[in-house]
């Protein structure tokens, strides 16, 4: 569905963001679901069955029921569901296809474009079925980017893991000229040496050492460009002795030598 043009998504009218009755519970059809159908959990507990196979399910549970997909579903009466369901069709083969089940941990911009789109048809708005096109395709392109990126660094490391380095690479970010060795960020992260290397690289890309580099070079653009510094001000204030070693430096990363940053 990434390589979809947006008029190829065929919108149904059947879409809504409900609360759901204490008594709602949705039975087995007597023939497989017909197109496809984004549902998300806002709110809620309960439980669906998508091809016999249970999800427990709770806020930011999502799911992409496909033509032939069989579910059924139930809900606790005392905290019922609150859900999104969009159907739509599509009108080209295509090949990426999110996965059925996603569990969304940040989902501020999923939510967001899931309330866009039901608001366009409550108000009738103008060019809405374009929008909400365009919007479609956002929504699929989010549940591919969570499978594809995301995921793949959950399985090797912990949601803390993760929020502890990237504490520590945005720490490193703000403070660019502070003089920082692995030794001391890994000590700042409780980790030890060899595992908050390893796991820097995986999450963040870069190792610890290069992502220092970079992230002072990107500071020293800044300051070359906008606050009337000197090179050899700038190289001071970002902790380097040797003016003709940032400048080795800063040359490898940009391409130009700090004079030329104007």
């Amino acid at each position: 569905m990434l390589y979809l043009n947006s008029d190829h998504f065929m919108l149904k009218p059947f879409l809504a963001t409900i609360h759901c009755e204490p008594s709602w519970q949705w039975k087995k059809r007597d023939k497989p679901i017909p197109n496809y159908d984004l549902f998300y959990v806002w709110a809620g507990e309960g439980t669906v069955v998508l091809n016999g196979k249970p999800y427990k399910v709770e806020k930011g549970h999502c799911f992409l029921f496909k033509p032939g997909d069989e579910t059924t579903a139930t809900h606790n009466p005392q905290n019922p569901l609150v859900l999104t369901y969009i159907h739509f069709d599509i009108t080209e083969p295509f090949q990426l296809v999110p996965s059925g089940h996603r569990v969304f941990k940040n989902s501020i911009t999923f939510e967001s474009l899931l309330t866009q789109y039901v608001r366009l048809f409550l108000v009738q708005a103008f060019g809405a079925k374009i929008e909400a096109q365009l919007i479609l395709k956002q929504l699929m392109i989010h549940l591919l980017r969570e499978e594809r990126g995301q995921e793949k660094q959950m399985t090797n490391t912990s949601n803390k893991l993760l929020e502890t380095i990237r504490e520590i690479a945005n720490y490193i970010q703000q403070n660019p000229g502070s003089p920082h060795t692995i030794n001391s960020l890994a000590e700042r992260a409780n980790l030890s040496q060899r595992y908050f290397s390893q796991n820097f690289k995986q999450v963040i890309g870069h190792t610890v050492k290069s992502y220092i580099v970079y992230s002072r070079i990107k500071r020293a653009e800044h300051l070359l460009l906008f606050t009337g510094l000197t090179v050899t001000e700038v190289a001071d204030a970002l902790g380097y002795n040797n003016i003709h070693f940032f400048s080795r430096q800063f040359k490898k990363y940009t391409g130009k030598n700090p004079s030329e940053i104007r």
